[in-house]
């Protein structure tokens, strides 16, 4: 037993350096510095950017629950390795052909990546866990992982910039076409547990299913016997599991209202795609940029390092941190603006602004991530995933909406007043939270 138990420890201390390893490698990708200026300094306007993020959110707004239907029936490590040489794939061709159709095909394929990658890493990881009785690892395993990306992000900032001073795009490009496949090979260390469905799920799709074997934490593997010739249609499953979690989504007011609160929160947070352009436009040079927006996802660290912290925050607590952080994200954006016409103080100017788009993309980053835990929180039904899925497809409208929005309005507005304008979005969030925020520990 105790070697059992060694060995199961083990296998979870694998498994969490090879979650860590793969969400890492994942954004630890120069070009995510600058591919806003790539685009930019190869002709393209801020209208025909935008129209290229839109393209790539849609792509992922498209395929989100097929690829989740998808992971449900097919091998997800192969799903995730896919995903990887997708997103190596993208950025080789943003490097071999810098052009609107390259950089257009290039995120077509990375929306693509994004998608089958959705949802289909936690689920692998959470049945591999399962597998190994250790399903309780679960959240402060994806932490690390997390935590891991968001650094991973920073480091790849930093690196960009004595890249692009050495070698320009190219080098950018190539180094992140470099860790990409670096990312590939993570995907390959990935364990390929059996998929897992709740024996209560199967009884539930197939009352005439005789007793199968289950896995601990009363979960059964999919492939075991009882299940095979027997097991339920993914269709009948898909569309019962579908209409589940998008009824409660619709008609339970605490799960509709935490739905709506996430999307919007999270979904206005696409502004970050600009904030490589806004620094440009405030007269940083091109090399210095990716410390800019290093100190922009140095905040989002820290919101995130900070939320076990308060996650037990009211929603009236919420919404004041929500008008902060807007007030201190239109005086930061305006600030840049302002120091494009004062070239002799652009970098102070400029330094200050982005600090204070910085604490303020920290405190929404955090409101994020509490009010993302408060609907886990809420939701009481069988279909967790769709809840969730229904969140984020929702996140991806409002995303979309940012890059119209900020498309139509460059065309009169400068991009610092622009995006001022959507940190007015985070003020009228803020008046809605109080009632939309979900009570911790569930219903309101």
């Amino acid at each position: 037993m105790t070697a059992l138990l060694k060995g199961r420890s083990h296998g979870v201390r694998g498994l969490a350096v090879r979650a860590i390893l793969f969400r890492g490698s994942r954004d630890l990708i120069p070009l995510y510095a600058l591919y806003a200026l790539l685009f930019a300094d190869h002709g393209l306007s801020t209208a025909q950017i935008s129209l290229l993020l839109a393209m790539w959110s849609l792509t992922a707004f498209v395929l989100e629950v097929p690829s989740g239907a998808w992971a449900d029936t097919v091998s997800r490590r192969a799903m995730l390795i896919l995903a990887a040489l997708l997103m190596c794939t993208g950025f080789t061709v943003w490097t071999v052909a810098p052009g609107f159709l390259g950089f257009a095909v290039g995120f077509v394929v990375w929306g693509i990546a994004g998608a089958l990658e959705s949802g289909t890493f936690e689920a692998l990881v959470y049945d591999e866990l399962t597998a190994a009785g250790a399903s309780s690892a679960y959240p402060r395993i994806m932490g690390y992982a997390r935590a891991a990306q968001e650094s991973a992000v920073v480091l790849a900032i930093l690196a960009a910039a004595p890249l692009y001073a050495w070698g320009g795009y190219p080098l950018v490009g190539w180094a992140s076409v470099a860790v990409a496949g670096l990312h590939c090979l993570t995907a390959l260390t990935l364990p390929s547990a059996p998929k897992a469905v709740s024996a209560a799920d199967v009884e539930a799709f197939d009352d005439d299913a005789p007793p199968v074997p289950s896995l601990p934490g009363g979960v059964v593997a999919a492939g075991a016997p009882g299940i095979g010739g027997r097991e339920p249609r993914v269709f009948t499953r898909y569309r019962s599991m579908l209409s589940a979690g998008i009824g409660e989504s619709m008609r339970v007011r605490h799960v509709r209202n935490g739905v709506l609160l996430g999307a919007l929160i999270y979904g206005v947070t696409a502004y970050d795609e600009y904030f490589a352009l806004l620094a440009q436009t405030a007269g940083v040079s091109t090399a210095i940029v990716p410390l800019f927006v290093g100190v922009t996802v140095a905040g989002s660290l820290t919101g995130s390092l900070l939320a076990g912290r308060t996650e037990a925050m009211s929603g009236r607590t919420m919404a004041i941190a929500l008008v902060i952080g807007g007030v201190l994200f239109i005086g930061g954006a305006l600030a840049a603006g302002l120091a494009a016409r004062h070239p002799a103080v652009v970098y102070p100017l400029a330094g200050a602004g982005f600090v204070a788009i910085g604490i303020a993309y920290g405190i929404v980053f955090n409101a994020e991530v509490v009010a993302e835990a408060r609907l886990q929180d809420a939701i009481e039904g069988p279909a967790r995933a769709t809840v969730t899925s229904v969140s984020g497809l929702l996140s991806e409208v409002v995303a979309l909406a940012v890059f119209g929005f900020v498309a139509l309005a460059t065309l009169w507005l400068s991009l610092s007043t622009t995006v001022a304008l959507l940190g007015v979005v985070m003020l009228v969030i803020a008046l809605v939270t109080p009632a939309w925020l979900p009570r911790r520990g569930g219903r309101r």
